[in-house]
Formats: C-alpha cells, sequence, structure tokens
C-alpha cells in the first residue's frame, strides 16, 4: 500500500505565504507526476499545479507567477510554496501522484486534503 500525507495548511491573512508538502510512503512503487488539486464545497477538485519527473511544470492560471511546485524525487517529497495568498484560494489542498506498482500502470493516488484559509 502506498499513503501520501500532507502537512502545512492552515489559517493566514491575505498576502501572506504558506509551503505544502506531501511525502509519499509505503513499498515497491515508483511515482511519475505529482501535483497539487483544490476544492472548495460544492464545486469540482480543480488542478493547482503539476511536476512530472522530468522536472517539467503546469500551473492553473490562477496559480501561475504566486504558486511554485517542486519536488525531491529522493524523499518522494512534493512541495508547493503558495505566495501573495487571496482569500479566493482559500480551499481543502489534496496531494495528488500517479504510481507505478506491480508492474501495471500508473495509478492515481490522494493525500487526506489539508485546509487552506486564508483571511481579509
Amino acid at each position: 500500500q502506498v499513503h501520501l500525507v500532507e502537512s502545512g495548511g492552515g489559517l493566514v491573512q491575505a498576502g501572506g505565504s504558506l509551503r505544502l508538502s506531501c511525502t509519499a510512503s509505503g513499498t515497491d512503487f515508483r511515482i511519475s507526476s505529482m501535483g497539487w488539486y483544490r476544492q472548495t464545497p460544492g464545486k469540482q477538485r480543480d488542478s493547482v499545479a503539476l511536476i512530472r519527473t522530468s522536472g517539467r511544470t503546469d500551473y492553473a492560471d490562477s496559480a501561475r507567477g504566486r504558486f511554485t511546485i517542486s519536488r525531491d524525487n529522493v524523499q518522494n517529497t512534493v512541495y508547493l510554496q503558495m505566495n501573495s495568498l487571496k482569500p479566493e484560494d482559500t480551499a481543502v489542498y489534496y496531494c495528488y501522484a500517479g504510481i507505478y506498482r506491480d508492474g501495471g500502470p500508473a495509478r492515481a493516488y490522494w493525500g487526506q486534503g489539508t485546509q487552506v484559509t486564508v483571511s481579509s
């Protein structure tokens, strides 16, 4: 079994910063892409940022220029540095990883979610 454990959410004032972390743990697995999604009540889960094994990154328009995604392939950890936070960034943030196990195709794994609240 593979688990993704997130940390770093919390309450911050508008204009502030937070750094989210997510570490994958388990046995006999290999990670492809990793990323962050977010979700607010009653809405779908939307992609925020994605980073591939190559290091190539993609950002949602709302995150580009303010958020930075990075990963440590040795520690199986992905980070999201969030700067210049806005109240509309308030959401539950979910870590995502595409994981290979048992010779099969990559499957999506998700963290438990961490709340980010930005006050105005």
